[in-house]
């Protein structure tokens, strides 16, 4: 049975037994790789309070890496925006996340195609 990349494979198979969803999410958030999306799934829940509706629609949260948001504009007019405005999505975002976890924003043009 192939696996998925990033994930070892079970060394044990498979169980016969059933398991309850509840423990299957517990198990999986307990993974560094899971845990470490959580963070920006909140603050995509959020991006319109924190950036305003308008500069949500062409930014996003991508990712969060020791302390570096990484958010993602739409064009180089909105990440330009994006830039300018860094410190203070910095400082709502921090405080959206409870403080003390983004340290720096990173601002990333996507192509759209």
């Amino acid at each position: 049975m192939p696996s998925a990349k990033g994930f070892p494979r079970r060394k044990d198979g498979p169980s016969e037994e059933g398991v309850e969803l509840g423990e299957v999410i517990d198990n999986l958030l307990s993974e560094q790789v899971f845990a470490r999306g959580l963070p920006v799934a909140r603050l995509a829940g959020s991006w319109a309070s924190i950036v305003g509706e308008r500069l949500a629609s062409e930014t996003a949260p991508a990712a969060l890496e020791a302390g570096v948001l990484t958010v993602t504009a739409a064009s180089g007019p909105w990440g330009a925006q994006a830039r300018f405005l860094h410190e203070e999505i910095r400082r709502r975002a921090d405080e959206a996340l409870g403080g003390d976890q983004i340290t720096a924003i990173r601002i990333v043009v996507r192509n759209r195609r």
